[in-house]
């Protein structure tokens, strides 16, 4: 137990390095890329104390590259995911009973290590297995993810330390228990740091953990494994498995122990767990917590009074930085017709400067989608909205799978504010465009809250701070991360809490303390020093 009231040092963003030609971190990753380029690994499942090879091999190559091989990872089935499940409920009683400060320990010597000697192994292996850039793959896989394992163990201690007043001759205590049973993260593909941030921040409160992530992760999140495994994580507090998502759900959902879930994908998939989870509500020992953050149809919106050159700024890099593989990327604009003419000329004259191209080659800005499913879907998309007479792309519109999952950027310049890609999420390469009357601001905000279902991220950009106001009361409920005068992607951890509500998620900010709470269960203690031994009050006394 502690044997004090403990501070944690207080977090601070990690600097994001520059990659700059001639700089130290430029050579140290490209060397870090070219030995993983060259290396075929060995992929094993990590449950309890064992690295679990099943036999069934299946092959990772770069999305920008699909065929070269640099591993292969082992295919789980429900046997690994009861496994896995029995490793977490075996390692319960002892992680849960750890002192919080070693637990706290444990995930900063993570964050040192994926900051010093890791950082640039684990930055490889995101430029690789999921195609990022240099600088997309910096501020997710190492500075992200350090932030959240900093700031997280940093309000695990403001939580312990909130605790009830008391009053004469009482002591009321809260103590914050981990959840009965065992939690289940489900990542996406896309933030090496979402993969890392799940699991462990249900963990570091005491709940021990079953790790899907998507496949299309795996090759980060064996090298996060192996930090954590470094860093002192006990056996069986954190078990990764690769098995399909229905195959993990059969179990998982139908176990008495399951006390919660943290996902971030798909609104439909988070859905349809929501009502398996409420299907089997009587089966649960506990009722389970639900986390997730889903979708986005995430939006710009520029007033008359906005600069042409910004709005052009925050279209590209809003809606085209590791292709718009983000689910705060902006997908749909909304132009001022006083400022459309300039806004349109900045914008395609940077899109004719973009180089796209694997990651290996620091000079590219645009790399390849995730996979080959991806890459159908969103071509699809754009092809629909080649065939719409109310439609005209501007910039973009090819793409070839030859060597990788390659689209080009593509701007949609649409007349109806309801065609198709102005309300789907797309989730690659695709901004569509609508230009509205310069003096129809406030019915265009309306157009905004009423077109998506979701309401993840979005961003105004105006001079006029009147328009700014209204816009931030008339979309208060359109996004859960709202930008004034910026892109609506690039959430910073302790800055800015990320998630979103309606079809978005449960908002359940990734990056905040409120999150760290859904993972554990109080309890209050009042103990009384002199205990009545009447059961008499004053008020039953004669007169």
């Amino acid at each position: 137990m502690p044997k004090g009231f403990f501070s944690i040092p207080h977090p601070k963003n990690e600097p994001v390095l520059s990659y700059a030609p001639g700089s130290k971190e430029r050579a140290a990753l490209k060397k870090a890329v070219e030995e993983a380029r060259n290396t075929v690994l060995d992929i094993p499942m990590y449950i309890g104390a064992e690295e679990v090879r099943s036999g069934k091999k299946k092959s990772i190559s770069p999305p920008h590259d699909h065929q070269h091989i640099i591993g292969h990872f082992h295919e789980g089935d429900k046997g690994h995911v009861e496994q896995a499940i029995k490793a977490a409920m075996n390692a319960k009683e002892l992680w849960s009973n750890l002192g919080w400060e070693h637990r706290a320990s444990i995930f900063l010597k993570a964050a040192d290590l994926l900051a010093g000697p890791y950082r640039f192994k684990m930055n490889a292996a995101t430029m690789l297995g999921q195609s990022k850039n240099a600088y997309q793959a910096e501020i997710d896989s190492a500075c992200e993810l350090i932030d959240f394992l900093r700031f997280n163990v940093y309000f695990m201690g403001e939580i312990y330390r909130d605790q009830p007043e008391s009053g004469p001759g009482v002591w009321n205590r809260i103590e914050y228990r981990p959840l009965e049973g065992f939690t289940f993260a489900l990542t996406p593909f896309n933030f090496t740091a979402i993969g890392g941030n799940l699991p462990t921040s249900m963990a570091m409160m005491g709940n021990t953990v079953v790790w899907k992530p998507a496949n299309t992760q795996i090759y980060s999140a064996n090298v996060f494994m192996q930090i954590l495994k470094e860093a002192g994580l006990p056996d069986g507090v954190i078990n990764l498995v690769y098995v399909s998502g229905p195959e993990a759900g059969e179990v998982i959902f139908n176990h008495r122990d399951f006390a919660g879930i943290q996902f971030t994908g798909s609104t439909g998939v988070f859905q349809n767990m929501w009502k398996t989870i409420g299907s089997n509500i009587y089966k649960y020992k506990s009722y389970p917590r639900i986390v997730g953050e889903t979708g986005g149809k995430d939006f710009i919106v520029a007033h008359k009074s906005a600069h042409a050159k910004e709005v052009s700024t925050a279209i590209a890099r809003g809606a085209f930085e590791f292709q718009g593989q983000k689910c705060s990327a902006a997908s749909r604009c909304y132009i001022p017709s006083n400022i459309w003419d300039d806004v349109k000329k900045y914008l395609l004259e940077d899109l004719k400067t973009f180089k796209m191209g694997g990651p290996e080659d620091f000079g590219n800005f645009i790399n390849a989608v995730i996979d080959e499913k991806g890459f159908t879907s969103i071509t699809n998309y754009i092809e629909q909205a080649r065939k719409n007479p109310m439609n005209e792309i501007i910039a973009g519109g090819k793409y070839d799978k030859s060597k990788g999952y390659f689209i080009e950027p593509t701007v949609i310049l649409t007349k109806d504010p309801s065609s198709l890609t102005m309300c789907e999420e797309i989730f690659g390469p695709v901004i569509t465009i609508y230009v509205y009357h310069e003096e129809n601001f406030e019915q265009t905000l309306e157009l905004v809250d009423q077109t998506s279902p979701y309401a993840l991220t979005g961003s105004i950009l105006a001079k006029d701070r009147y328009a700014i106001e209204l816009a931030t009361k008339k979309l208060v409920n359109s996004a859960g991360n709202f930008y004034i005068n910026d892109k609506p992607t690039g959430a910073v951890v302790g800055q800015q809490p990320f998630g979103g509500a309606r079809g978005s998620g449960t908002n359940d900010k990734a990056g905040a303390k409120v999150n760290l709470l859904r993972w554990v269960s109080m309890r209050t203690i009042k103990e009384t020093f002199v205990t009545p031994v009447d059961y008499r009050y004053p008020f039953l006394d004669k007169e």
